[in-house]
């Protein structure tokens, strides 16, 4: 069993592939033998700035090569990678960096300028474009790295990813060598990877995607493919990338999914060479994911689960069967080595087809939020079901319930639950309904006025519809209780930079009245 993740690197991608390549961005591309030593080389540069292990180090950088470099880098230091998101407002930038205190940050020229001016030059900052890194000869420093690595034991941090934060502020979770590799040893037999992947890498560098990508680019010597954020706005110039690169496997959030099944591009592109589809992040309306089923009939096809205080995910659900539009998509099981507890509001297991709250324990578990002792506290608690010994558990906030065949079905989240006109509302049910059940409805996000006591939908629609149209169909599938008082139609909702719909924007549309 490994103790640390570049064991993967070191004992197979770099001594059986190493003239493979094992990153493209662009025109640009890097084999393993290359990315292993510019890493190491960077690794040196940085145990010379300060000699410490375990502690943060951020990486300002847009995704690329040089990201990559700079992550392995980072472990090869033994210390922690903590990517930040280049286009961070000011003032939350520099937030992060005073909640998670990185003991240096590497950026390159053309962000240099902009780093220093908002945070200033307290910091160590090391800028890979001008410091001579990557011509230093490591043949006799190469045993320092070595001593450092074998230092590492497996429930050392391995990165920090951010996730946001009620204050405004994002909570850095903490998470180490063991989950990865727990995850790791399950992935790839569970869902067939080979050791010939080719990634289409669109996840930003700041999630916990990009992370297993490259836990894969080190465990199978697969290739990942950068997939630049501009050809994301464009879905068939992305899915023809997708053919051209002869993509082998995609791991992504559903948003950008749903627009190609709307846009029926698929449908004009060959994607035979495409195996294996995982998505996660949030839901994947039923009705677009058949289309991709259908269009795409031999790839596997897999619906993951976990909030990023899980390292990657704890759930899975390999669709294997045809299922309705009007039925969700199960979150299926829980993987190897995690265990999912179904909590009522009684704090006891939850019975088959009783809702409850997904509570998760296991190595899986995050470390905890970084500088953060109090809001770790409040989120990883004692298993209320073990009384004998200290037995953390998170509690996800995530309503779930266990089906007649024992597969765990989402229904939403706990703060999506409302009480209107004395009924119990799960506010992601209307926006089921309202996504499988018409045609000319892409997206929909359903939210709550709690001083009018309103149900307010905003969604995006090819075709207008009228507010009484829409009325009389959801009548059809819901009780008057649940039909939104409020309708807004958008071009396109408002999203954040994960991609997913921003909801905290639409709730300052109702707050603000400026919705009709």
């Amino acid at each position: 069993m490994k103790i640390n993740l570049l064991e993967y690197l070191d004992k197979n991608a770099v001594v059986n592939f190493p003239d493979k390549i094992a990153v493209i961005e662009g025109e640009k591309s890097i084999d393993f033998k290359n990315l292993c030593l510019q890493s190491k080389q960077l690794a040196l540069h940085i145990i010379k700035q300060n000699d410490f292990t375990n502690q943060p180090i951020a990486v300002f950088l847009p995704k690329s090569i040089a990201s990559v470099v700079a992550n392995l880098a980072i472990t090869y230091s033994s210390n922690i990678y903590m990517n930040l998101d280049i286009k961070y407002p000011e003032e939350r930038l520099r937030n992060v960096i005073n909640k998670i205190e990185p003991k240096i940050i590497i950026t390159n020229s053309n962000l240099y300028n902009h780093l220093i001016k908002i945070i200033g030059e307290d910091l160590i900052i090391i800028n890979i474009d001008t410091e001579n890194i990557f011509n230093t000869n490591i043949s006799d420093k190469e045993q320092l790295i070595y001593n450092r690595i074998n230092k590492i034991i497996d429930t050392d941090p391995y990165c920090i990813i951010n996730t946001s934060g009620s204050t405004g502020t994002p909570k850095g979770v903490a998470l180490n060598h063991k989950s990865f590799i727990d995850f790791i040893e399950w992935s790839i037999p569970t869902l067939e990877i080979s050791d010939n992947e080719i990634i289409g890498s669109l996840s930003p560098l700041y999630f916990d995607i990009y992370s297993f990508e490259i836990c894969l680019l080190m465990a199978k010597a697969s290739t990942i493919v950068i997939i630049s954020e501009q050809l994301a706005t464009f879905p068939a110039k992305l899915i023809e990338f997708l053919s051209i690169q002869k993509i082998t496997f995609i791991f992504w959030v559903p948003t950008i999914m749903v627009n190609i099944a709307n846009l029926d591009i698929l449908s004009k592109f060959d994607l035979r060479d495409l195996k294996r589809i995982l998505f996660a992040g949030e839901v994947f309306p039923t009705k677009h994911m058949n289309y991709w089923r259908k269009h795409i009939p031999e790839a596997k096809f897999i619906n993951l689960y976990g909030p990023i205080e899980i390292t990657l995910d704890c759930t899975y659900f390999i669709i294997e069967k045809e299922i309705p539009n009007e039925t969700p998509i199960p979150i299926g099981f829980p993987c190897r080595n995690t265990d999912v507890l179904i909590l009522n509001d009684d704090n006891k297991l939850a019975t088959t087809n009783e809702k409850g709250e997904l509570c998760i324990r296991g190595t899986s578990l995050a470390l905890g939020y970084w500088n953060d002792p109090e809001k770790t506290a409040n989120a990883f608690v004692q298993n209320p079901l073990n009384k004998h010994y200290p037995e953390l558990i998170y509690k996800t906030g995530d309503v779930v319930f266990k089906n007649d065949i024992g597969e765990i079905v989402f229904v939403g989240r706990k703060d999506f639950q409302i009480k209107h006109l004395g009924y119990r509302i799960d506010l992601s049910e209307i926006e089921h309904v309202i996504v499988n059940c018409f045609e000319v409805i892409d997206n929909a996000c359903v939210l709550y006025n709690f001083n009018k006591k309103e149900i307010h939908l905003f969604y995006e629609a090819s075709t207008p519809m009228s507010t009484l149209d829409i009325r009389k169909e959801l009548l059809k599938y819901l009780p008057k209780y649940m039909i939104p008082t409020q309708m807004q139609n958008f071009e396109e909702l408002p999203r954040n930079p994960n991609g997913k719909i921003d909801r905290n924007l639409l709730n300052t549309l109702i707050k603000d009245g400026t919705n009709k």
